[in-house]
């Protein structure tokens, strides 16, 4: 496979200025950009509903993708059997795997290997390694021009070129740990997630300045656990943070309605309620020990959290943000990252520190399967996943 396989340019779709390449759906709000509109209200994933799947996507053969970042692989399940059908080294501790924002390409990234291995979806091989410094995480700008690398370690967000992956420019951010993002209603900007300083950088849309910070580290809201109380918890995962840190931010995902942001934190065991006009505090939802990763369903009805260090996932009315439900697996369990399957039947995620890949039913929360995997399962892609373009993560779709 060339390096080129699946990129944003030359044999992509016609890449937009200002909207995505697909013509958005009638009812659709302006721009294509926020979603199907009802009244006064709107659904910003209206467009990965269930079965939308683009032409492109739908050339892709059915697979779950796991990158176990201990055992330095990539597994591929098979949903149809849940079955584990293929697996391939990569270099050091693979974080995620990140579907292109074509969709044409998905990329594993290797944060301590210093690289980012290509997989072709339509035949689940893996390309070329290039060196990329310190993928931890990966995004894309909502136009498909430029890939946004969440180098961690080195405190930056590095800007390239989508297509070649070759670096355009960095941006250095004040907190430690730049992690998780995700972009407004618009795409005027994004809010990313800082562990290790339990910050939220607010960023222009294509990464150019850092525009506010938000401190989670001060606020104390009705329902949050307090810095002091977060701090005294046994078990509490503080590694890695730095002096005057009491949260540890994780996934950042807009709410369906495009008017919050909702932030999982590990620390303070719940979800940040943050309004995305204001760019404040607005609340605060206790979920469970260890809030990690946030799942829209297919509908735009619930939001799905994964309480990682108590093996149970919150569901949450995206409408009212109030818990609906309590899903646990039997016999305990560490519930990260995943997705939601294209017909929004089921919710994977990866059992982080068990070597195992949990198969929710979103009807019943019954888990239907645990898959045995190597050790350290984390950022899981289930593809493909419906949607006009990829903003970057495990299948931020819109």
């Amino acid at each position: 496979m060339s390096l080129l396989v699946g990129a944003c340019a030359g044999n992509a779709d016609p890449a937009p200025t200002s909207r995505p390449a697909t013509s958005p759906a009638k009812g659709t709000a302006t721009a294509g950009t926020r979603g199907t509109t009802t009244g006064t209200s709107i659904n910003v994933y209206a467009a990965a509903g269930a079965g939308a799947l683009s032409p492109t996507a739908k050339t892709a053969r059915p697979m779950v993708y796991v990158p176990n970042t201990m055992s330095n692989t990539v597994q591929l399940i098979d949903p149809r059997t849940y079955k584990v059908v293929g697996r391939f080294s990569t270099p050091r501790e693979p974080q995620h795997v990140v579907p292109s924002w074509d969709m044409k390409t998905l990329w594993v990234n290797a944060d301590l290997g210093n690289t980012l291995t290509p997989i072709d979806p339509v035949t689940g091989k893996a390309g070329r390694t290039i060196p990329v410094e310190d993928p931890y995480n990966l995004y894309f700008t909502p136009d498909g021009k430029h890939a946004l690398v969440m180098a961690e370690r080195l405190h930056r967000i590095d800007v390239r070129d989508a297509p070649t992956m070759k670096l355009q420019r960095s941006l250095k951010v004040p907190c430690a740990g730049i992690n998780h993002a995700d972009y407004s209603a618009d795409l005027s900007f994004f809010l990313a997630s800082c562990e290790f300083t339990g910050k939220i950088m607010v960023i222009d849309r294509n990464a150019t300045k850092v525009r506010k910070v938000i401190n989670l580290n001060t606020v104390k809201t009705k329902g949050a656990t307090s810095p002091e109380e977060a701090m005294a918890m046994p078990g509490s995962p503080k590694n890695g943070l730095l002096p005057g840190a009491s949260s540890m931010p994780q996934d950042v995902r807009l709410a369906p309605d495009g008017r919050n942001f909702l932030v999982a934190d590990m620390l303070r065991n719940g979800v940040w309620v943050i309004d995305a006009r204001t760019l404040k505090v607005a609340r605060f939802i206790r979920t469970g020990m260890g809030a990690h990763g946030i799942y829209p369903s297919r509908d735009g009805a619930r939001v799905f959290v994964s309480n990682r260090d108590e093996g149970t996932v919150t569901v949450l009315d995206s409408a009212t943000l109030t818990k609906d439900a309590l899903w646990k697996i039997p016999g305990g369990g560490s519930p990260d990252m995943g997705g939601v399957t294209a017909d929004g039947s089921q919710l994977w995620l990866a059992g982080r520190y068990d070597a195992e890949v949990y198969v929710f039913d979103t009807r019943t929360g019954k888990v239907l399967h645990k898959i045995p995997v190597d050790q350290g399962p984390h950022g899981l892609a289930v593809w493909p996943q419906p949607g006009r373009f990829s903003l970057g993560h495990t299948g931020n779709t819109r």
